[in-house]
């Protein structure tokens, strides 16, 4: 019993390296690999909760820039921030979660593309295509977050 144990964890042993090796050696060189699929995920993975957090920030000051642009009646501008404020807050909160499970939904493909010199086109641009309150970093890895998911991109 023991014998055969050992057999079936050595074959897996031996099976497994020589999986590994394959990859290795049939893998192309890091020139050609290229990894902005899962950059992109998991960008988007850690930033999204830090644009749901920073929603009651980002919405009020999205309706008060779009408020000072709009040439609407006085009643509408009355109103708008009130009810304005609530619905964009919502809007980035749930847009901030799209984020979230689009950058889960990147991952594994972002993961099979590495050795590859593809791309996927991303699943949700608008975190790469709006204001942010926070956009540094470099094209190596980006980080934006605070993400204006109510106005128009720029």
């Amino acid at each position: 019993m023991i014998g055969s144990a050992r057999r079936f964890v050595l074959a897996r042993l031996i099976v497994g390296t020589g999986i590994l090796a394959s990859l290795v050696a049939v893998g192309p060189s890091d020139a050609q690999a290229t990894t902005k699929t899962l950059r992109r995920s998991v960008q988007n993975i850690l930033f999204f909760p830090l644009d749901m957090g920073l929603s009651p920030i980002v919405a009020p000051k999205a309706v008060y820039q779009n408020w000072k642009a709009s040439d609407d009646t006085p009643a509408v501008k009355i109103a708008y921030p009130i009810f304005g404020v609530l619905w964009a807050t919502g809007v980035n909160i749930g847009a901030s979660g799209i984020r979230g499970l689009a950058g889960l939904l990147e991952l594994l493909p972002g993961i099979v593309l590495i050795p590859f010199k593809a791309d996927m086109n991303p699943i949700y641009d608008l975190p790469e295509s709006n204001r942010a309150l926070v956009d540094t970093g470099s094209d190596a890895f980006k980080v934006r977050f605070g993400v204006d998911y109510v106005s128009p991109a720029q």
